[in-house]
């Protein structure tokens, strides 16, 4: 991702979870540059804003955090995760009242993601057009990391693989695109399998990187989410060893797939949701409610205090992957595998 630096804040937003953090990332590196990322980043999450009594939000600690000078460094980058959890007029308040006159060494990032903790924050909700105004006004920039669909889903892979430092001819550009298919956030880890593969600026065609699409001894992702979720550690293991191997697959793809489906389970947490169509209108299923029929009836299996659990297991490996343990990503992806087999038939076997 190249982004105009400098700006006073950055409005990162986009519906695919995963693609999120991979900008947020991506933008963060930019902005740190050749700096000393422990001195010039701050990052707050839900955990810094919730009050005491758990009845809310307090935007306080993000305003402060921007208005504090650097210390040792040129500039300060403060990261809002979980920004939408400011979704009102009212809330965000203080926050417009910073950026009408924004600290100049300080490059806010604004994280629109909701509330991980279940329950909290079932929907994303939209940006105030108070703050979307005051993040114009002030000269800040919007980071759509959202794919799109279509024509421009087609022109966002046309993009990625143009800053790739890989050079893809057509009929390998034509192949990934219809590998990626409908699953665009496999993209980034795709395009890093590659990169490790053949070496910066390497010219690769179709026969070059078909063995690393998962064409040859390849499971579907469902293979292995099922068999997490009947608790089979062993099958889950030996599914996620012929993705990564025969299939090709990076651990940050693994990471999507089991990612994208608990997800799907804590927006599904809710015991006022009834029924399969239901469930299926809340996820934007259209077709087939089997699909949501699947993730309706793991969230009931699992309850909102093993999902919250699966949560954290999750935020956790994904850290792990983006440097916080010195594991190799293979490993990283194995263990969050077994523990999440393992509490699955925990949880069958307790029901």
């Amino acid at each position: 991702m190249t982004v105009e630096l400098g700006a006073p804040v950055y409005l990162v937003k986009g519906g695919d979870e995963v693609l999120l953090g991979e900008g947020v990332t991506s933008l963060v590196g930019e902005l740190v540059g050749d700096g000393d990322r422990s001195l010039m980043v701050e990052e707050l999450t839900v955990d810094h804003h919730a009050v005491a009594d758990d009845s809310g939000y307090d935007i306080g600690p993000l305003v402060d955090a921007a208005q504090t000078p650097p210390f040792l460094t040129e500039r300060r980058v403060v990261v809002a995760r979980h920004a939408a959890v400011f979704s009102t007029k009212d809330a965000v308040a203080p926050l417009v009242a910073y950026l009408a006159d924004p600290l100049p060494s300080t490059s806010l990032v604004l994280v629109w993601e909701r509330d991980p903790r279940p329950q909290r924050q079932p929907k994303l909700p939209s940006v105030p057009k108070s703050l979307a105004d005051a993040v114009t006004a002030a000269g800040g920039v919007v980071v759509d990391t959202s794919p799109g669909t279509g024509k421009a889903q087609a022109a966002w892979i046309d993009e990625h693989l143009a800053a790739c430092s890989l050079r893809f001819d057509p009929a390998a550009r034509k192949l990934i695109a219809d590998h990626v298919g409908s699953e665009p956030s496999r993209l980034p880890g795709l395009l890093a399998t590659l990169e490790g593969a053949f070496g910066e600026g390497a010219k690769v065609g179709r026969d070059e990187i078909e063995p690393y699409l998962g064409q040859a001894g390849d499971v579907a992702p469902w293979d292995l989410t099922d068999a997490i979720d009947g608790g089979d550690v062993a099958r889950a293991l030996d599914v996620l060893h012929r993705m990564l191997g025969g299939g090709g697959r990076h651990p940050l793809q693994v990471m999507a797939t089991l990612t994208n489906h608990y997800l799907r389970m804590l927006r599904l947490d809710d015991p006022t949701i009834r029924g399969d169509k239901a469930a299926a209108e809340i996820l934007g299923i259209k077709g087939s409610t089997f699909p949501a029929k699947k993730a309706l009836d793991g969230a009931r299996r699992l309850g909102s205090e093993r999902l919250a659990e699966f949560g954290a297991l999750l935020a956790e490996a994904d850290l792990d992957l983006h440097g916080a343990k010195a594991w190799p990503p293979e490993l990283v992806v194995e263990v969050l595998v077994a523990r999440l087999a393992g509490r699955s038939r925990a949880a069958r076997a307790r029901r």
